[in-house]
């Protein structure tokens, strides 16, 4: 039998282990064997699955549901990691799936962000300081390595692989299998080994009503950049130059121009 505490009656089984210096919400549900550190803090109305590790540095907000097997702040799987202390920060509405790793990060204060209506599919490993913003889909298996930024709307297809310090923009599409080592930009599908520029993601693109004109000027300043044989410095201005303005026009020209890595398939 499980028992009840707090006045909102959250549901906790006498065969989970958790610290009495654990915060958890209220009208949450923590299934047997699920292991809960110190330092953590587990907002209202989340289910949390038999054989669920959350370790200290976790910051998890509300509805959130964790499944069997997955680890929330595991130790950063990093060679400069020294003991510091640092956080997994975790938004609402999330659902991880079976055996999902998600580090807390490396240096001091270092944070990995999750943000919200989120879902991670089985054997999702998400590592050290990245940052995923909201309505995002991690395919079985995917795998994304350290100081990684993705944006919103964005699909990880089955087995993909985003290697370290790389972007992905909002409402891309990586495909399966498909591992990157440069930053892929915002609207497109990008698959293949090597990657290769799959057209505009029309589909998400529809789903989060952008106008078809406006996906008409996407695709030119894409074909711009994948057609043309020009830097992508000189790609950015003639994007300005030629192709009518628009919110997700600069959200592009932004993206181009704060490329660290590089751009894919340039």
């Amino acid at each position: 039998m499980s028992k009840k505490i707090d006045s909102m009656a959250s549901e906790i089984s006498p065969k989970a282990e958790i610290s009495p210096k654990a915060k958890i919400g209220n009208n949450c549900k923590i299934f047997p064997f699920v292991y809960i550190e110190d330092d953590v803090e587990i907002g209202d109305n989340c289910i949390i699955f038999p054989f669920v590790s959350i370790c200290s540095g976790s910051r998890i907000g509300n509805s959130n549901k964790i499944h069997q097997g997955s680890v929330i702040a595991a130790l950063p799987q990093d060679f400069n990691f020294r003991g510091a202390k640092s956080y997994v920060e975790i938004g609402d509405n999330n659902i991880i799936r079976e055996n999902v790793v998600i580090n807390r990060g490396t240096n001091r204060g270092g944070v990995t962000k999750i943000g919200s209506h989120n879902y991670l599919l089985e054997g999702t490993h998400i590592s050290h300081d990245v940052t995923v913003g909201t309505n995002c889909v991690f395919g079985y298996g995917t795998k994304i390595a350290g100081d990684c930024e993705i944006g919103n709307g964005v699909i990880f297809s089955s087995g993909a692989i985003q290697n370290a310090n790389t972007r992905a923009g909002d409402l891309s599409l990586i495909q399966a299998g498909t591992a990157f080592s440069h930053d892929v930009p915002p609207y497109v599908i990008a698959g293949g080994n090597p990657m290769e520029y799959g057209g505009p993601n029309t589909t998400m693109l529809d789903y989060a009503g952008v106008d078809k004109k406006v996906q008409n000027h996407i695709a030119n300043a894409y074909r711009l950049l994948f057609h043309g044989k020009t830097s992508v410095f000189d790609v950015i201005n003639q994007i300005r130059d030629q192709v009518p303005d628009s919110p997700e026009i600069q959200n592009i020209i932004k993206f181009l121009e704060n490329t660290k890595r590089g751009i894919m398939c340039k």
